[in-house]
């Protein structure tokens, strides 16, 4: 019981900024925030950075994503992707609470969560679930949108190795078939407005097996929301 309070509070008492270690400082103080977390121009539908003016990437314009649009908050590189990995596998989910601003102050943020009937996070097996102990997706959307936040909606039918390992044309055979929503709620989809969270994107095989089967299940709309993006 203890450790559970302490993880909820931790995000929020004063410490050291991670990055910069200046005392006293939420996990990443503002100054860090602001250096590192400028924005920058993204491909509409799959958020890799694109030159200004461009709306969507050549892989894109190829082969439209079943996303509507997608939404970074930063690249996935110094200093978020060691942040991030300290959050997903440390034991630091109170750190939610601040990665939750940094995604509110991404442009157009506020308005898809504003406008949006359900936010589902990504899925984790049950494997995975019992390794980490939480789902770090699920602790972000319940600082982002509690009201509207649906753990049990979309399922992970199997575990799937690890997509950092594989190629893309591997990570997309890795994930086919992984995700259902729940038989019994199919009509809880048809006709919605659903933001799709996940703490990164690499290739976006996992974000986009997800939504095409919220498109099966007839959603009207999907944003995909995600903390980092590969480049």
């Amino acid at each position: 019981m203890f450790r559970r309070l302490f993880d909820r509070l931790s995000g929020a008492l004063p410490g050291q900024c991670a990055v910069c270690h200046a005392w006293p400082a939420r996990p990443v103080c503002d100054s860090c925030a602001t250096r590192f977390a400028q924005p920058r121009p993204r491909c509409l539908t799959c958020a890799l950075p694109v030159p200004a003016g461009v709306r969507q990437c050549g892989a894109c314009l190829k082969t439209q994503p079943p996303l509507d649009r997608c939404l970074a908050a930063v690249d996935y590189a110094f200093p978020w992707s060691n942040l991030i990995g300290r959050f997903k596998f440390n034991s630091t989910p109170g750190w939610a609470t601040s990665l939750a601003e940094l995604l509110r102050s991404t442009p157009w943020v506020e308005p898809a969560l504003d406008a949006a009937d359900l936010l589902l996070p990504m899925p984790l097996s049950r494997e995975r679930l019992q390794q980490r102990g939480y789902n770090q997706a699920l602790v972000l959307a319940r600082q982002l949108a509690p009201a509207k936040t649906d753990p049990a909606l979309l399922l992970r039918l199997r575990d799937t190795p690890a997509q950092s390992a594989l190629a893309r044309a591997e990570r997309l055979r890795n994930v086919r078939g992984a995700f259902a929503v729940e038989p019994l709620r199919l009509a809880e989809v048809h006709g919605r407005r659903i933001v799709l969270l996940d703490d990164v994107m690499t290739s976006g095989a996992s974000l986009f097996a997800a939504a095409h089967t919220l498109r099966g299940a007839g959603a009207a709309e999907i944003t995909g929301l995600v903390l980092a993006r590969t480049e």
